[in-house]
């Protein structure tokens, strides 16, 4: 059953915030120690580090589930940031926590994604598992402590250790780990630099992000295979909560034309999720009382979370995304092109370093320095690049430029 709307809050003054929300003003701090701001807080800073960086403009031309030049109305990683972002910063103004280090947090989730999104994701990793493999989190946090390379003092944006704890436990704390495996390596080599307390839940605000980067993708990856055609508004129907919504739309407004119905859809089932998930929330926070941003990250489960009759719908929801969308044969031939792609792209590099362009060319590096390097240039590629750079190096007759 669909929960009732309820009132919400406009953005908390600071002396409003809850106790448990993360504290800008008593943020533990940068890598390396800058002046305050006098015009913005701590993690309005880190916003504004993140919109302005390079990996961030070059999610316009990176995947979501269509490569770019597919259609110009499908979601980018760009958009879909956009899109976590407006709902966590929905979800942080209820419960009293920090918008813009949930606004942070989201629009950084996503920068380490390669090209054609987890198809070049699952194509990079076997090439690098000789190298320490690839993981697009600990992709994420190479790029703003390391690969982005804009301020005179520092490698990365130096970003505050809320941001940077919330962009590595994106799905959750990250255990010991065991059978001989061990940790991504960027994560590995920063930990002991600056530890995010790996083991521990991340604050209030990284928890939102992540919940509304699910809540994000499943309805508007809804939205997108609805438009392309891969299913119809009546094939929903027995769904649960979807087919619900689709019913409730039709009996108010008989008629309706396509694409209204569709984003009407769409938008009532994110108002649903939103709700549930912060319902859930207030409970699991009511039932454990946090007095601080600690009480939360020492906490034995999840703070935000939905309940557990939408996360069933929910499952059920992605099982036939799955089936109909995801792994559609249109779609399977499009990500199989880019998975040779981008193992096309690795063999060759490795093979010849010195046809590398000129910038990324650096001398006596081992195997694994130069695969990470390569693995560097290749997960920075947008999809157009990619592609681009394939028939530069693999059509004969193709201009070099």
């Amino acid at each position: 059953m669909i929960p009732s709307p309820r009132a919400v809050p406009s953005q908390p003054r600071l002396s409003d915030r809850a106790p448990y929300a993360c504290d800008p003003a008593r943020s533990r701090g940068r890598l390396h120690p800058e002046a305050e701001s006098l015009t913005r807080t701590a993690f309005q800073r880190d916003r504004d580090r993140i919109i302005h960086s390079g990996a961030f403009r070059k999610l316009q031309y990176k995947t979501q589930v269509f490569v770019y030049h597919e259609g110009d109305y499908y979601r980018t990683r760009l958009t879909h940031s956009i899109e976590v972002a407006q709902i966590a910063r929905s979800i942080a103004r209820v419960l009293r926590v920090d918008e813009d280090l949930a606004e942070a947090v989201s629009l950084a989730h996503d920068l380490g994604h390669t090209p054609f999104g987890h198809a070049g994701e699952f194509a990079l990793d076997p090439c690098m598992r000789p190298y320490g493999g690839f993981n697009h989190n600990d992709q994420a946090l190479r790029i703003v402590t390391r690969l982005e390379a804009r301020y005179a003092a520092f490698d990365g944006l130096n970003l505050t250790w809320e941001t940077l704890e919330g962009l590595v436990k994106h799905n959750g704390p990250i255990l010991p780990l065991r059978d001989g495996k061990s940790l991504p390596t960027t994560i590995a080599a920063f930990e002991p630099e600056f530890d995010l307390e790996l083991s521990s839940h991340a604050g209030l605000e990284a928890q939102i992000a992540a919940l509304s980067d699910d809540i994000a993708y499943n309805s508007h990856d809804l939205e997108d295979g609805l438009r392309a055609g891969f299913f119809t508004m009546d094939e929903l129907l027995h769904l649960p909560l979807v087919g619900e919504v689709i019913a409730r739309i039709r009996a108010q407004n008989p008629g309706l034309e396509q694409g209204r119905a569709i984003h009407e859809t769409i938008r009532r089932l994110i108002d649903v999720f939103v709700r549930d998930a912060v319902a859930e929330t207030e409970k699991r926070l009511a039932a454990l009382a946090p007095a601080s941003a600690a009480d939360v990250r020492a906490a034995a489960g999840q703070m935000v979370s939905l309940s557990a009759k939408l996360l069933a719908e929910e499952k059920v929801l992605r099982a036939f995304l799955n089936q109909r969308f995801y792994h559609d044969y249109r779609v399977n031939r499009m990500t199989s092109k880019a998975r040779r792609m981008v193992r096309d792209l690795f063999a060759h590099f490795m093979a010849e370093p010195d046809t590398l362009p000129t910038p990324w060319q650096v001398a006596n590096h081992d195997e694994t320095a130069k695969a990470r390097l390569i693995c560097d240039y290749i997960a920075g590629m947008t999809d157009r690049y990619a592609i681009a750079e394939h028939r530069r190096l693999f059509d004969f007759y193709q201009r070099q430029s």
